[in-house]
């Protein structure tokens, strides 16, 4: 393949790729697009390369993606990589566990948190995971995780607890009425006098 750019850009273009430049969320943007225009102008992929101290494959890469793909080629594009292969084996038993009440498998608790899931996992479906994949497996799913605020309403007798509540506030009321405040005085110092003679 030639060093030399063999096509030549439109003023259009140029303000367009200049324009991108100039607005660039990133140093890969800026530098793509200070390719092509490097490359217009004549520069050699090994002048590029050396000015922006990249490699003259990566000036060959973004001439490339600029023929095929135009502006769009200038914005870089992540690769995804490998999914993870754990977590998608972990999906389906954590769901069912995460919507089970922990009671209906036998144990001793009516909330999950991350290391009895964990453990929960371990031990009923062999998959071995720390409580931060597991976590990630929840999120994705979009579980809110949040500490529970464990409260007695609705397990227990409200009117009930309604007359406790308002006769311990008697008692106590009465307990601060027969108690009266004593009368207290304090000694001071007598105030002390220097005279010199």
């Amino acid at each position: 393949m030639p060093s030399t750019w063999k096509d030549r850009l439109t003023h259009d273009e140029i303000d367009a790729l200049d324009r991108m430049r100039m607005t660039a969320p990133s140093a890969d943007v800026f530098r793509n697009c200070t390719v092509i225009l490097m490359s217009n102008v004549g520069r050699t992929k090994a002048s590029i390369a050396k000015d922006l101290g990249c490699c003259t494959a990566t000036a060959e890469r973004v001439r490339g993606l600029y023929r095929t793909m135009g502006l769009l080629g200038m914005t870089p594009i992540k690769p995804p990589g490998r999914p993870s292969r754990l977590s998608q084996a972990l999906r389906e038993p954590v769901l069912q566990a995460v919507q089970t009440n922990p009671r209906e498998f036998g144990y001793g608790f009516t909330t999950w948190s991350m290391a009895r899931l964990t453990e929960h996992i371990r031990r009923h479906c062999g998959l071995r995971a720390s409580p931060s994949t597991v976590r990630r497996v929840l999120a994705h799913e979009q579980f809110s995780l949040q500490r529970p605020k464990h409260t007695l309403q609705g397990k227990r007798d409200e009117k009930a607890h309604a007359k406790a509540k308002t006769e311990l506030h008697a008692l106590k009321k009465k307990r601060c009425a027969r108690t009266q405040p004593k009368r207290c005085s304090f000694r001071t110092k007598p105030k002390s006098t220097c005279t010199l003679s």
